[in-house]
C-alpha cells in the first residue's frame, strides 16, 4: 500500500515526465524517487481534460521500477495514437491519474461462468489473454461505464480485438484479475487525492 504522500510524488513525476516530453527535454528523475519506487510494479497513466479522456496508457506487467513505469507511461499516454500528441498549451489544462497495479493473477475456474461470481466490480480490473493479443480495462472503467461482471469480461475481451464471448472458450484466451491503487489531480496541477 502506498501512502497519500508517495501517490503524490508519483502524480508529480508523471506531470514531470509529460512536461520534458512537450518541451523535448531529458527528464532528470532524482535519486531519492528511483530508491523510493524501485520496486517492480505496472502502471497506468490517465489524463483528462474538461473531464474527457485525453489519453491513457500503461504498462501492465511488473517488469520495471515503479518510478519508469510511470514516466514511461505517462510520456506514453502524451502520445496516446487515438488522439493527437499533447501539445504544450494543454499542460495547464488537463489533470493527471497514476493507476499502480497488482501483478495480474489468472483466475482459475472450472467453467466460464464462475468468472461471473468471482469478478468484484469497483475491485478488480480484468486481462485478457489471447493467442496473439491482449486487452486490459482498468477497475474504474467498469464503475465509470456502469458495467455488470459479464459486461466487464465481454469488453475486455472486445479490447483484446476477440469476440465479446471469448471469455467463455479456455482455449482461446486466459482471463486475469489485478486491483490497482490510484491517485488523482482534483485540478490541473492541484491537490492530490487517492481514488481507489
Amino acid at each position: 500500500m502506498l501512502s497519500l504522500e508517495q501517490g503524490t510524488k508519483l502524480v508529480k513525476l508523471a506531470r514531470q515526465a509529460i512536461s520534458s516530453y512537450v518541451f523535448k527535454k531529458n527528464l532528470k528523475i532524482k535519486d531519492g524517487t528511483k530508491k523510493e519506487f524501485s520496486l517492480l510494479s505496472g502502471a497506468f497513466v490517465t489524463l483528462e481534460k474538461n473531464n474527457v479522456l485525453r489519453g491513457c496508457i500503461g504498462i501492465t506487467e511488473a517488469a520495471y521500477p515503479l518510478y519508469r513505469a510511470v514516466a514511461d507511461s505517462a510520456v506514453s499516454a502524451s502520445s496516446d495514437p487515438r488522439f493527437p500528441p499533447l501539445g504544450r498549451e494543454e499542460l495547464e489544462q488537463i489533470t493527471i491519474s497514476v493507476s499502480v497495479l497488482t501483478n495480474p493473477s489468472v483466475m482459475n475456474v472450472r467453467n466460464a461462468d464462475d468468472y461471473l461470481r468471482q469478478i468484484q466490480i469497483g475491485k478488480d480490473g480484468l486481462l485478457v489473454r489471447g493467442v496473439f493479443n491482449s486487452g486490459l480495462l482498468l477497475p474504474i472503467v467498469a464503475i465509470e461505464q456502469k458495467w455488470d461482471a459479464l459486461m466487464f469480461l465481454q469488453q475486455t475481451c472486445m479490447k483484446a480485438g476477440l469476440p465479446a464471448d471469448t471469455w467463455k472458450d479456455f482455449d482461446a484466451c486466459r482471463v486475469y484479475k489485478f486491483q490497482t491503487e490510484v491517485f488523482s489531480e482534483k485540478s490541473p496541477d492541484g491537490e492530490v487525492v487517492k481514488e481507489m
